[in-house]
């Protein structure tokens, strides 16, 4: 009954500031979720398995009807609004070709990766960490492969705020796969931190 009574509240609450204000925000989660799919795909590791439903708390399914009640109730004194539910959508024919690029280019790369010649940069792009660790005949294709994924990655970042609509999203979305690509990478992999440092895994 006390839930009830506090749902009932929060609906004259909502109604009497009956303002509905629809915001475009950078969908963090959804982009996380994107980066990661692609990330995945790129390294050529396997999807994680899907977590189990967590168990409803006590009382929980009480709150649940009443919040709901609440909704109704609010949706026949408010029309609801058409808020838009932003996602990353990450299929055109510019991003999968960029993907096939990149998870081509992979395998090449991954020696490099665990001698510690290349690294994931900060800045969502490959850097060379020590090329010392490539022998001398090798060191140009090194270099080439760097650069020719980090023009595959900076299209990646660009196409994906494009496909979405928001170009204004680019930024966010090279900081969040920079940050993917870390938490991806195999143990043994170099990265930089946040002030430039390179770390192993």
């Amino acid at each position: 009954m006390k839930t009830l009574r506090v749902a009932l509240w929060m609906l004259v609450a909502m109604a009497l500031s009956a303002c509905v204000t629809v915001n475009i925000y950078f969908p963090a989660a959804a982009a996380e979720d994107a980066a990661r799919t692609i990330v995945r795909d790129v390294l050529g590791a396997p999807e994680a398995a899907p977590a189990p439903a967590p168990t409803p708390e006590p009382g929980a399914r009480n709150r649940g009807a009443a919040v709901q009640l609440a909704g109704s109730l609010l949706n026949l004194v408010i029309p609801p609004a058409q808020a838009q539910q932003p996602n990353i959508d990450i299929r055109s024919p510019a991003i999968d070709a960029l993907r096939a690029s990149m998870r081509a280019r992979s395998p090449q790369l991954a020696p490099h990766y665990r001698a510690g010649a290349v690294g994931f940069g900060r800045d969502g792009l490959l850097g060379i960490r020590d090329l010392n660790a490539v022998p001398l005949r090798d060191r140009a294709t090194v270099q080439r492969l760097v650069a020719d994924e980090n023009n595959d990655r900076t299209a990646l970042y660009r196409e994906i705020a494009r496909a979405n609509g928001h170009p204004e999203w680019e930024a966010n979305i090279r900081d969040t796969f920079a940050r993917v690509w870390v938490e991806e990478a195999p143990a043994g992999y170099w990265y930089q931190d946040a002030g430039g440092n390179w770390r192993q895994k």
